[in-house]
């Protein structure tokens, strides 16, 4: 397997076809473990190509004819990525290397015209390596940390320019490892010296007592305990929602957003396997992975209902907590996932109207005395407090709980969980505890 050629095909249909790169990744890797080719070059090409793909392609530009690049054929454009992602931010490529094996990939790919058109590029910016940006900041901190100037602008009325950057920058920064240790299979200690004896360095995340951080993700997630359950993967973030929910043991909890089970299997582990979690989604694929995870955990305390969260019922107050983390803009997540950058036709109106309506419906389930918590991956205020905000106004029977009563001080603003990435080096997050009066 030709590494450039596997990484330039996996780029072309993320780029081309709207996908995320984490399975078209993992099929690839499976298909080179054991080979001599390095899985992690890979994985870096193209998490590198598609997160940086605004800076390389201002770039590119700066060293060909404007009118006819504009119409030039995406998967050349993206050939072009390849190659001066190596250039610019691959220091273990000598820069002859990056060239010669861009210019043959070409020549396989496409043909000895477009082999020379793209030599003849990159030989240009060799002779020529300065790039200058533009000075509106929107433009030129879009264009340098590479993101939708639209999104930049957004941020700037938000934020202030230097923290905008730094937000920027540190999303473009490689993700640590955050495992949360499986409280019913082991324990935080003996899974750090179970990986210490291995020379893998794993440490305590002040956020969350359950959570573990390391940098060697290969050997973490390549180790057996992962296999057998010991932990899992889940960004401090998220975990910290759950530990806001605060899960007791023999309640009923309902998760009407579940994905792939992360928050579910969490809250099922705090319950210690009593009570009963009620997960639901409705795309089918989520919930067999869902499934998969939990009892790869030892989860047997939860039942996973496929079907849209708007049409699950009857609808009846019988559940002590219930959970939504809805669907969101992902402003917050943008390290781990750079393809949401990326994603144009998002629509935050029709986004906000969903959460609402998912508001009204998950509060219809919560017992009097209960909880319902409110949580979203993203920075927008729009999506977060005004939300809140709008409820509490028009539901007058739930009141807001302050958050630093589950989680640490740090991480709490104005009673709401709120984690800004590049302050506290984890994923953005936002949640809401709201407590129904007893009637």
């Amino acid at each position: 397997m030709n590494l450039r050629e596997e990484a330039f095909n996996i780029i072309v249909k993320v780029i081309k076809n709207n996908m995320f790169s984490d399975k078209l990744l993992s099929q690839s890797i499976k298909n080179i473990k054991g080979k001599e080719e390095n899985p992690n070059l890979l994985y870096v090409l193209v998490r590198g190509v598609i997160k940086m793909r605004g800076n390389l392609d201002y770039i590119v530009q700066q060293y060909t004819e404007p009118a006819k690049y504009k119409g030039t054929d995406i998967r050349v454009k993206c050939l072009l990525y390849l190659a001066f992602y190596q250039l610019l931010y691959c220091d273990s490529i000598p820069e002859h290397a990056a060239v010669y094996e861009s210019v043959e990939l070409a020549k396989k790919v496409f043909n000895e015209s477009i082999a020379n058109f793209v030599n003849a590029v990159l030989r240009e910016y060799q002779r020529n390596p300065k790039i200058n940006y533009p000075e509106n900041p929107a433009e030129r901190i879009a264009y340098e940390h590479s993101y939708p100037v639209e999104i930049i602008a957004k941020w700037l009325q938000r934020m202030p320019e230097d923290q905008v950057e730094y937000l920027a920058m540190y999303y473009n920064e490689p993700p640590k490892l955050n495992i949360r240790v499986n409280q019913l299979a082991t324990t935080k200690a003996k899974l750090i010296s179970y990986f210490a004896k291995k020379e893998v360095i794993v440490t305590e995340h002040k956020a969350c007592v359950n959570m573990l951080t390391s940098e060697q993700a290969t050997e973490v997630l390549n180790d057996v305990a992962f296999d057998e359950g010991y932990f899992t993967i889940q960004d401090v973030s998220s975990a910290m929602v759950i530990d806001l929910l605060d899960p007791q043991e023999n309640e009923s909890i309902l998760d009407m957003f579940a994905g792939r089970g992360g928050k579910a299997g969490y809250i099922a582990e705090l319950m210690k396997n009593t009570g009963e979690v009620v997960a639901v989604d409705k795309i089918p694929n989520k919930a067999k992975e869902m499934k998969q995870t939990l009892e790869r955990l030892g989860v047997s305390n939860f039942k996973i209902i496929v079907e849209d969260a708007f049409k699950f019922g009857p609808v009846a107050p019988a559940f002590n907590r219930v959970l939504i983390d809805v669907p969101c803009s992902g402003w917050g997540v943008f390290q781990k996932k750079a393809e949401l950058r990326w994603q144009e036709k998002q629509n935050i109106a029709e986004l906000i109207k969903l959460q609402e309506k998912a508001l009204q419906t998950a509060a219809q389930f919560v017992k009097p005395g209960g909880f319902l918590v409110y949580s979203t991956c993203t920075i927008n205020d729009d999506e977060n407090e005004a939300q809140i905000e709008k409820f509490l106004a028009q539901n007058k029977n739930f009141t807001l709980i302050d958050a630093s009563k589950c989680i640490p001080k740090e991480y709490v603003n104005n009673k709401y969980l709120k984690t800004i990435p590049h302050v506290h080096h984890i994923d953005g997050a936002f949640a809401a505890k709201m407590q129904k009066q007893q009637s």
